[in-house]
């Protein structure tokens, strides 16, 4: 049995350079390549981005998986009277030599996302690139590595798929850590289930999300309630992983002893407090996520979350950006929580990076510039100026080396 995910500075150094290198080459380990082959090429209807390879020694495989929740109603519509949730599990796996791998987003969940690109905050292309022809580096059902795996939650932004986190799950499955991505339906842009329901007549949902929701106070309350009360629920979900429909040997290799949240911006915003509500959370990582609700008047106060009125007792990094057109509201509410927690919070920035630098966009958005399919502005506004061989190494080292440091022994 391996157990490998506690990895000294030296070697999370090491793969940070190799990372760099995996991504000139558009390849990983002999592993990922001949998967990659194996996979047909599909008939594509404009632009086709790539993902950098994982840099960990083990193969990867992923598994989706479909929650309901019974206990509550979906938030966002009257009609459904229980909360489904969407997982992606990447995890160690045995070999995956000769098989296809996984897309970064279901088909129809991409079809959907592409027509939705163009009107969202981010003003992404519609047309000229392919969202559904984008493969990963993990593959489907592959037999899981026996072992203990320290566990890793992710809560994605407000309004993006789980699958815009793909990059980093995979980079952390290489290494040894199990990653549950969570979808949070009616906030992320297009989540597909595996059939429709007689309360749900179709396989996708698309988000009510109209701007960016921090902007309006009552809805951003209720996106944040939803995402805690989502991830409590999956949790405990965890908890009995021998009762979920998981390849085989995966839910015993998961160490739930070693448990870390992360997420980005909203989903930072709801790992910081899931933490602080559930103890089980060993340590947890909020990619540029506030801490608080925003004022519903004018000129108001806003309300810090519970985390940040009273701080953490275990190690949480507050990782940002220097680009960030509202850091100044974001560091309200980080420096109070950090100012109660004394050496259990950690905060760092990345230069030259902009908000989605912690997403698969780092990757893609400079494709899509080269393309003609992005302006330079366009690209800046959204990660920044930092090339991709140097922010996706830097946010993979950051992000594998805390939880390696703090989720390596008991």
């Amino acid at each position: 049995m391996t157990n490998d995910f506690p990895l000294s500075r030296r070697a999370v150094t090491r793969s940070a350079l190799l990372g760099s290198a995996a991504l000139l080459l558009g390849a990983g380990n002999r592993a990922y390549a001949n998967s990659r082959a194996a996979a047909a090429a599909p008939a594509s209807s404009g632009a086709v981005l790539t993902l950098p390879a994982p840099t960990g020694r083990h193969p990867v495989g992923c598994q989706s998986v479909h929650l309901v929740d019974h206990s509550r109603p979906d938030p966002w519509e009257p009609g459904i009277p229980v909360r489904e949730l969407m997982l992606t599990l990447f995890y160690p796996a045995r070999n995956i030599t000769g098989l296809a791998p996984a897309p970064q987003l279901p088909s129809q969940a991409a079809s959907r996302f592409g027509e939705i690109a163009p009107f969202t905050p981010l003003q992404l292309p519609g047309t000229g690139v392919d969202w559904g022809a984008t493969l990963s580096h993990s593959v489907t059902g592959a037999a899981a590595l026996p072992g203990r795996w320290p566990v890793l939650v992710y809560s994605p932004g407000g309004g993006d798929p789980r699958g815009l986190g793909t990059s980093l799950a995979e980079d952390l499955a290489s290494h040894g850590a199990v990653v549950v991505s969570v979808d949070h339906p009616g906030d992320a842009a297009a989540v597909e289930f595996p059939g429709t329901t007689p309360f749900r007549n179709d396989p996708v949902r698309t988000t009510i999300l109209r701007g960016d929701p921090r902007d309006q106070p009552p809805l951003f309350r209720a996106l944040i309630d939803t995402r805690i009360a989502d991830l409590h629920f999956v949790l405990g979900q965890l908890e009995h992983a021998a009762d979920l429909p998981l390849p085989r040997g995966l839910a015993d290799t998961l160490d739930l002893r070693r448990l870390g949240v992360y997420g980005h911006s909203a989903g930072g915003s709801t790992v910081t407090e899931v933490m602080y509500e559930n103890q089980r959370v060993r340590a947890g990582i909020n990619l540029e996520g506030y801490l608080d609700y925003p004022p519903t008047l004018p000129g108001g106060a806003a309300e810090p979350f519970p985390v940040a009125a009273e701080g953490v007792d275990r190690p949480l990094l507050l990782l940002g950006t220097e680009g960030f057109n509202r850091r100044q509201e974001l560091d309200r509410s980080w420096s109070a929580m950090a100012a109660l927690s004394g050496p259990w919070v950690r905060t760092m920035r990345i230069a030259d990076a902009n908000h989605w630098i912690f997403t698969d966009y780092a990757a893609m958005l400079p494709q899509l510039q080269t393309a003609g399919l992005m302006t330079a502005a366009g690209r800046n506004r959204l990660i920044g100026t930092v090339a991709p061989t140097v922010s996706v190494p830097k946010v993979r080292h950051a992000v594998r080396g805390f939880f390696a440091r703090h989720l390596a022994t008991l």
